[in-house]
């Protein structure tokens, strides 16, 4: 192609104009007086008027670009002033972070030396460009709200990891983390910041004063008198600790917010090409504005939103001649981000659905026509990147107006299917992170956000007693608290309409993202999202303690959200054109995915182990039952040597790719700053476990027909692989007989669906957690303002001081809880509303019905990824603690069977020989103790097939050796406690009276036997001889080792305590010594639970254990009663110490226990003789 402007005659894709006379005349071009008024009208002068057409020069297509080069000039005579180097300003003109030489610390810069991340205890750096006279200004983008320092700095300033910027003479910061100004000395100032905010940092060298901003609001001058003079100049700087995050913007993006009065950006914007861009884009309006009516032969206005291209060759060429100037400038971030987006985002103010707006579809399909390949990818990169800043630095304003203008924007650019598929496979999940457009940030100022005006009326449940436990008595609510609950309630209920708008706009992007008809020019967008959205997750899964790939976890929360929304939708949208195919409330993940190697689940865990060992010692099952053959080379034997010599191989390679721009060992290292620039570049190490299919038809298939396997990466798969054809299943190959011939879904929707149940795994719960703190903190708050409202009521009228001061914090306590309960508005919106509970159900439900699924193919059961057991149980965790008593998990349908379905799936599989990791072994038995602590659980392990349920006893009454026997003990106490000798209690008895708040500890839930079940534990004790021995042998094997080492363990503290010397007994050592004593009188009420539902497993002399056994436990009994009832022995002393830690260990528990059995012992045997 000819340079632009060069010339005269320029080539562009598939035409050519030129200015040859026998060309001039052209096929369907209007008559040369309609061209000359067209072009006049089109390209007015700077002014925006037309000369008297008199005097006007004649245009034709042939000096159409002599014309516009002249206007383009008009203004060089300014430009050329304006681009003179400022005075006051030392250094590049492109300003970046110093990533050379200006910093402290290490650090990670991103590839554009704007954005940086911490990577130590308080890393430094400045940027390259200093000032010494003036007014000058730039902005920071906050990514993270921790411990960060902002400012300037001078060159002579030496920071350390403990110094930053603000700790030294010469150099000035804001810390919006703890709302204090910092030059060497630290006072309060500002405001505290959020992720999301920005900062402004703005200098005055003729006045001598610093001041900031945040998100354009002023917060005052911080400082004045600042040192000024021969040699001084400062650089903006900063000092943040790690795993804090900001960008910066000295002026190579217009500023956010508008320009304080006489200041200037560091970086000056690029003003010639803002004007030539700017009249370009003037001259585009008219061509949409201005109609030619061939009939009448006159020029007519058009409506602009409808307008389209139509293929007039009169328009088509005035828009190429445009876009020869505009293509190139459209290639740099200022001009998209101040010319384009702003033009964009005009078109769709005026409201409206997207599809009422087909305009920006015709102004890209103009871009793929008339721009370079080249020009329209870097175009679109920037236009999309900067709408994600957008978005994400947007202030929170009650209608949540910004950022839903953004979002549309997003979709009317989505919608355009080149541009998507371009995006998808280019942009979203490798240049930026696109699950920030489905993040809603939670404002940490509810004041700016406009909660105040939202919710005018606060409330909070007084539900809660002194030691923070549900109250019990439930008190009448008097008729003011019900208004004001009702008020509240009205105002989250507005909140919530405003938030489901923008969650609307964000499922749209993943309905988009998500379509599988868009099959023109290549491969349809859900098979390119199923291929982003895999390695998504393999970096999320594989990088676990590498910040700069991770995806913040509230970030995964609303995406999750979103995903199944988008789902549920398209699985429905099948269900109606195929009605043989199941629902989405029937959904579930096939178990062949897990071994036919379609789907990559790196290297996650399966329940059985490493993949490698699965593939050598159950290729006969799947060859039997699943007609799979695996290539011989996944075969090879696979050691942890082997696999970590592939990682750093697989590593350094990767590390080979990734661009210098800033490596400095111990210093400041190029990262892909997804956080802020946002940009990320990836190294492509693909860890392929996958064994896919060679095409061959599924079915039908004899007994000797098999399928052979093979490894395929990620990238390599197409949509044949996923959805199959011809016989072939896709996704679905190698299905074992005991799955149902019939249609789920469409296959690239079961590994959505994976894909969203590993999410949940990775993040999401450990952020449903970590949120519930809020609530917590008002429950806090509401209980000191009850109390403090008590004294106030009992306060003497003479003591003004004391009644004065307990005002104070009362309006203290009920000004947070005002800021707090609306605070918790917006997170009971976005994170635990009942539709997000509804989600969660869902999810859990599905983890039920794969795992029943799995569990029917016998030994292939192995394969599964453990995450799915794992989602299984801290989805029913979620749902019972994070969600209540915002919403109630009974009210969900089908509720009780789920428990049911849940507690056989914990029942069976604790003691499951196809599981072999001890983690997630150990997790099922923690679930299964939690499920017997509560009566409506415990109700729905009893509501099991009887023969699950005996099962389930045998495998707790296995002996304890050699496995983890204390868990198992406790849930066989759990189903005892409420039965044994003085053993009903909820409060520890002998802490009532000295620490009555100690007394009620988190574990002493209120009893709930289940005689049920311990009427199955009676009967397998009796039936079977061998069983019963070899557990009691167990159990008091466990019983001397526990007390024993209890004994141990006091005379070492009592021997601390009596030296003359001051000594502290490590706190560590105490909680051991207190669990050792809890060991011992559980495995004394199991002795006890034993003796009381079968005696005569003791006192029968027919059975050849009998005597031993009591004869065992008749020592044991003595042991301990010997050690605990002497006078002022050791354990009266230690017990008597009272030391904290130890509260649990007194003599009434074990007491009691030792009783229980000895009782038990001597009735039984009056009734046996």
């Amino acid at each position: 192609m000819t340079s632009r402007g060069a010339g005269t005659a320029f080539s562009r894709k598939n035409y050519r104009l030129s200015t040859e006379p026998e060309k001039s005349k052209v096929t369907g071009i209007v008559n040369s007086r309609l061209l000359n008024d067209y072009l006049h009208r089109v390209f007015t002068n700077a002014d925006g008027n037309q000369p008297a057409a008199a005097y006007r020069k004649h245009l034709t297509f042939q000096n159409l670009q002599e014309h516009l080069d002249r206007l383009l000039a008009e203004e060089n005579g300014s430009e050329d002033s304006r681009d003179q180097v400022a005075e006051g300003r030392l250094g590049p003109s492109t300003v970046v972070l110093d990533h050379t030489s200006g910093f402290e610390g290490l650090l990670l810069v991103d590839d554009d030396l704007l954005g940086v991340i911490g990577h130590s205890n308080f890393g430094s750096i400045r940027a390259t460009t200093c000032v010494y006279k003036g007014k000058w200004i730039y902005e920071v983008l906050i990514s993270s709200q921790g411990l960060m320092q902002i400012g300037w700095c001078t060159l002579n300033c030496r920071f350390n990891q403990e110094e930053g910027v603000g700790d030294t003479p010469d150099s000035y910061a804001y810390d919006g983390n703890r709302v204090r100004k910092w030059n060497v000395t630290t006072t309060n100032y500002g405001k505290s910041w959020a992720a999301g905010d920005i900062v402004s940092c703005l200098i005055d060298l003729d006045e001598g004063t610093i001041a900031f901003c945040l998100n354009g609001i002023s917060l005052g001058t911080a400082f004045d008198n600042i040192t000024r003079g021969a040699g001084m100049a400062y650089f903006p700087a900063i000092s943040l600790s790690f795993k804090e995050s900001v960008a910066f913007n000295f002026g190579s993006r217009p500023l956010r917010y508008p320009l304080v009065e006489g200041y200037r950006p560091l970086q000056d914007p690029p003003i010639a090409d803002l004007v030539k861009a700017r009249k370009l884009l003037g001259y585009l309006k008219n061509v949409i504005h201005i109609g030619i009516d061939v009939t009448e032969g006159k020029l007519v206005e058009k409506d602009t939103s409808m307008w389209q291209l139509q293929g007039e060759p009169t328009v088509l060429i005035t828009l190429a001649h445009i876009f020869n100037y505009f293509s190139p400038l459209m290639c740099k971030v200022y001009l998209v981000e101040d010319v384009l987006m702003t033009f964009l985002l005009s078109i769709l103010e005026r409201g409206g659905a997207v599809e009422a707006h087909p305009l920006i579809q015709q102004l890209l399909d103009l871009m793929w026509l008339l721009m370079e390949e080249y020009e329209v990818h870097e175009c679109l990169k920037q236009l999309l990147m900067s709408l994600l800043r957008a978005y994400r630095f947007s202030p929170i304003i009650p209608d949540l107006g910004l950022q839903i203008h953004y979002l549309r924007l997003t979709i009317a650019v989505l919608k355009h299917e080149k541009s998507r598929k371009y995006l998808l496979s280019n942009v979203l999940f490798d240049v930026l992170r696109s699950v920030v457009f489905f993040y809603i940030k939670s404002p940490l100022r509810v004041e700016e956000a406009g909660l105040q005006e939202l919710i005018p009326t606060t409330w909070w449940p007084n539900r809660f007693t002194k030691e923070g436990k549900e109250s019990k008595e439930v008190k009448e609510e008097s008729a003011e608290e019900r208004l004001r609950r009702r008020a509240y309630e009205r105002g989250c209920q507005r909140l919530k309409k405003r938030i489901e708008v923008v969650e609307g706009l964000q499922v749209q992007i993943l309905k988009l993202l998500l379509n599988n008809k868009d099959r023109g020019g290549g491969e349809a967008s859900r098979y390119i999202f199923l291929n982003k959205f895999r390695k998504f997750l393999q970096e999320n899964a594989s990088n676990r303690g590498n910040l700069t790939v991770l995806c913040p976890p509230e970030y995964m929360v609303c995406f999750l959200h979103r995903l199944i929304a988008a789902l549920r939708f398209f699985w429905d949208g099948h269900k109606v054109k195929t009605p043989a195919a199941l629902s989405s409330e029937e959904a579930y993940v096939p178990p062949q995915l897990f071994y036919n190697g379609k789907v990559d689940y790196f290297d996650l865990q399966r329940l059985g182990g490493l993949l490698s060992h699965l593939k050598k010692t159950l290729k006969d099952d799947l060859a039997a039952k699943a007609n799979v053959l695996i290539d011989p080379a996944e075969l090879q034997a696979v050691t942890m040597d082997d696999l970590d010599e592939d990682e750093e191989s697989a590593t350094s390679a990767a590390q080979s790719q990734r661009p210098s721009a800033a490596l400095a060992i111990g210093g400041a290292l190029a990262r892909p700053g997804w956080l802020s620039s946002p940009t990320l570049g990836r190294a492509n190490r693909f860890l392929s476990t996958a064994a896919v299919s060679l095409m061959n038809p599924r079915r039908p298939l004899g007994t000797q027909e098999k399928i052979k396997v093979r490894t395929l990466s990620v990238e390599q798969r197409t949509e044949e692989d996923i959805e199959g054809s011809h016989g072939n299943e896709g996704l679905l190959l190698g299905r074992p007989p005991e799955e149902p011939d019939q249609p789920i879904t469409e296959n690239s929707l079961l590994e959505v669906l994976d894909g969203i149940v590993m999410m949940y795994n990775l993040s999401v719960h450990q952020q449903l957690g970590k949120m519930v703190g809020v609530s917590d903190d008002v429950n806090e708050y509401a209980m000191a303002l009850k109390d403090t409202e008590e004294k106030i009521s009992r306060c003497p009228k003479r003591r003004r001081d004391i009644h004065e001061e307990l005002l104070k914090s009362q309006k203290v306590f009920s000004e947070k809880l005002n800021h707090l309960s609306r605070r918790l508005a917006w997170i009971n919106v976005t994170i635990y509303s009942k539709e997000k509970m509804q989600d969660v159900y869902w999810l859990l439900r599905v983890c039920i019905r794969t795992i029943e699924h799995g569990d029917r193919t016998g030994s292939l059961f192995a394969f599964m990824p453990e995450f799915y057991l794992s989602v299984a149980m801290n989805s029913y965790s979620a749902l019972k603690n994070y969600f209540s008593p915002v919403n109630s998990m009974e009210e969900l349908p089908g509720y009780e069977e789920t428990l049911m379905r849940l507690a056989a799936i914990l029942a069976k599989h604790f003691a499951d020989s196809r599981i072999v990791g001890t983690d997630i072994r150990d997790s099922l038995m923690q679930a299964l103790a939690s499920y017997v602590c509560y009566p409506h659980s415990l109700r729905a392990v009893e509501r099991i097939p009887e023969e699950q349920r005996i099962s389930m006893m045998k495998n707790l009454l296995a002996p304890y050796e050699q496995r983890p026997w204390a868990q198992t003990n406790w849930i066989l106490v759990r189903l005892w406690r409420g039965c044994g000798f003085g053993y009903r209690y909820t409060r520890l008895p002998h802490l009532l009276k000295t620490k009555p708040e100690d007394a009620s500890l988190p574990s002493l839930q209120k009893p709930c036997p289940s005689t049920l079940l311990q009427r199955h534990m009676a009967d397998l004790l009796r039936s079977d001889r061998d069983l019963a021995p070899s557990f009691l042998n167990s159990v008091l094997n466990q019983l001397n080792w526990a007390f024993s080492e209890f004994i141990g363990m006091i005379q070492e503290i009592q021997q601390a305590a009596e030296r003359l010397e001051r000594n502290f007994v490590d706190s560590r050592q105490l909680k051991v010594c207190a669990t050792c004593f809890d060991l011992s009188v559980s495995l004394l009420r199991v002795l006890e639970m034993t003796v009381t539902l079968a005696p005569e497993i003791f006192l029968d002399w027919n059975r050849p254990s009998s005597e031993l056994l009591l004869r065992r436990l008749a020592q044991l009994l003595n042991q301990v009663l010997n050690r605990v009832t002497a006078e002022r022995n050791l354990f009266d002393r230690v017990v008597n110490l009272r030391l904290p830690g130890l509260e649990s260990v007194d003599h009434y528990p074990i007491l009691v226990a030792v009783t229980g059995i000895l009782v038990r012992l001597l009735v039984d045997t009056d009734v046996q003789g």
